[in-house]
């Protein structure tokens, strides 16, 4: 038999659309993963296995081949073992083929058959649309602050497969209001002295100016940085998502309700070089 299942991964700081297709035939033991797969994708193999057997599923001797489409596009990380998981179960009959349409997938295996969270899910979950997206239960921040509400979470293999044949209900998300909040920023009314810089600093901060702080060391510079992005207003939607997608793609732990809406403050040491701030 064969099956389907929509996923996506990660190129650069983008989720690109992926394909899982996953065919199931008698004959020589056999799993094979084809359509340009990395390392990581290939490993998936054996994370796969060991987590349907774990989950008390069945794995017969048969021959596996999965198709990850479009072809000519390199894939790459972890997040499409369970995926591949869902996709092997269907074509062999453990799952319905129905109960995926409209659904998405991403994540990574245990070889228990747990379901971990993976870099760059947000926009994984972004490429996906408008399917409706299943991850692990700690990637439920990141994928709800990209599509709201309609994101299905479980915490392992056998979890999802009972709420996909209907045996069992969806497990509930976790409350995001258990979450811990974004930490307080840095005062500028913390700052004693310095009237020129504190104007340089609101005036920037109001009309979005560039702001180039010179001085001796231990002036004051870092210190008064720090301070300004408690002078900025949030970002609008569009800024925030794709602030949010770049800190998920370098696995960059997101504040409570999924989405960044603070402007970042980064501080790389004064030696670095320009190929070190730009690549």
């Amino acid at each position: 038999m064969l099956a389907a299942v929509r996923s996506a991964t990660v190129f650069g700081v983008e989720g690109r659309p992926v394909t899982v297709e996953v065919h199931v035939a008698t004959g020589l033991p056999s799993f094979q993963i084809v359509g340009l797969p990395d390392e990581a994708c290939r490993e998936s193999r054996d994370r796969v296995r060991a987590a349907v057997l774990s989950s008390g599923l069945q794995w017969p001797s048969c021959r596996v081949t999965v198709n990850l489409a479009p072809s000519g596009q390199r894939k790459g990380g972890s997040g499409l073992d369970l995926p591949i998981a869902v996709g092997f179960l269907a074509a062999h009959g453990q799952v319905p083929v129905a109960a995926l349409e409209g659904l998405g997938f991403v994540g990574e295996l245990g070889l228990d058959g747990s379901m971990r969270p993976v870099p760059g899910i947000a926009p994984m979950v972004a490429a996906m649309q408008p399917c409706r997206p299943v991850v692990p239960v700690p990637g439920f921040r990141e994928a709800q602050g990209v599509v709201g509400d309609g994101v299905r979470v479980a915490g392992c293999l056998r979890e999802l497969v009972d709420a996909l044949a209907g045996e069992a209900p969806w497990p509930e998300p976790p409350d995001t209001e258990l979450f811990e909040d974004e930490p307080p920023l840095p005062d500028l009314a913390d700052v004693r002295g310095q009237a020129t810089a504190r104007l340089a600093l609101e005036v920037a901060a109001a009309g979005g100016h560039h702001l180039l702080l010179v001085g001796s060391p231990g002036s004051g510079k870092t210190m008064l940085a720090m301070r300004l992005p408690g002078l900025l207003p949030p970002l609008d939607a569009d800024t925030s998502l794709a602030t949010t997608m770049v800190h998920s793609a370098a696995g960059v732990r997101l504040p409570a309700g999924g989405l960044v809406r603070r402007a970042p403050f980064r501080a790389p040491h004064h030696s670095s070089s320009m190929v070190s701030l730009v690549g």
